[in-house]
């Protein structure tokens, strides 16, 4: 099993160096540190007295590690779901904040343990997430990735600047795709007609 902070290195890994993309609403990143976030943590790294594009460009990998393990994985309670849960969700708090939580709690509800869908991991949710751990101790991850990636599918669905990142320009799964199915048994990989089926109305 991997440690926290190694599954923290492979998120910055997956999200790459400064990106600013006009198609995705984070603004510029870098390592998946968005601009938004270095403001609301007050992180002014080349100390002009503003937070801007320098200091995304500034920040520095073992820097995103640690606001990753700080904001994204400690603070938000992912540290007391079931161990092989942890990897899948914490990537996704990284990429989509409470949405990761409340794609948990919705699939908790599915299994018939009912929790307020509101993105917080309070006691009832992490108690829910122990039970749904006895209850199916070798689906429980995987089923937390399909609805993960089902979510990706459906943000394509709903807003035509997300669809480039489920689908590459040649039709194959785009980043998102694969980075959920990072997480996911091969068994329960789509194949490349199942993902064109996904995308097939998008045109």
């Amino acid at each position: 099993m991997l440690s926290v902070r190694q599954i923290a290195k492979e998120i910055v890994d997956r999200e790459g160096g400064y990106v600013n993309d006009p198609d995705d609403p984070g603004g510029a990143t870098k390592h998946g540190v968005t601009l938004a976030t270095m403001r609301r943590l007050g992180l002014d790294l080349d100390g002009d007295g503003a937070i801007g594009i320098s200091d995304v460009k500034a920040l520095g990998r073992d820097q995103a590690i640690d606001i990753y393990l700080t904001h994204y994985f400690t603070k938000p309670g992912i540290g007391g779901l079931p161990e092989y849960l942890q990897a899948s969700v914490f990537d996704m708090y990284v990429n989509a904040g409470g949405n990761a939580i409340k794609i948990l709690q919705k699939l908790l509800n599915d299994m018939g343990l009912q929790v307020e869908v509101d993105g917080a991991l309070g006691p009832h949710t992490l108690a829910a997430a122990s039970r749904a751990e006895r209850m199916a101790p070798d689906h429980l991850a995987d089923a937390y990735g399909i609805a993960r990636r089902n979510y990706y599918y459906r943000l394509g669905d709903n807003r035509v600047q997300s669809r480039k990142y489920a689908r590459r320009r040649d039709g194959g799964k785009g980043g998102w795709i694969v980075r959920a199915e990072t997480l996911i048994a091969p068994r329960f990989h789509l194949s490349a007609s199942e993902h064109k089926k996904w995308v097939s109305a998008w045109g």
